[in-house]
């Protein structure tokens, strides 16, 4: 993998809480590198890492950027809303 530099991200795309599927990469097919994540509106938010960790952040204030490469928001366990995966 490579090292991505999310300090200004190129791409942004709203993020659907799944349980099942991990968020698409922007341009297609899988997104096995990840993506950071914009949390706009203040709540736990649930989520998959690239290293295979299932975490919770509980408390996350709106305008959080979390600095953590995401394949997926787990729809049981966030609450936080108007999520945005970052590229």
């Amino acid at each position: 993998m490579g090292v991505l530099n999310y300090m200004q991200s190129g791409r942004a795309a709203a993020v659907t809480p799944s349980n099942t599927t991990n968020i698409p990469s922007v341009s297609g097919g899988t997104n096995e590198e990840g993506c950071i994540l914009y949390i706009g509106a203040t709540g736990t938010v649930r989520v998959l890492t690239i290293g295979g960790d299932d975490v919770t952040f509980a408390g996350v204030p709106a305008g959080t950027t979390l600095q953590v490469r995401v394949l997926r928001v787990f729809s049981t366990g966030t609450a936080a809303t108007d999520i945005v995966a970052l590229w």
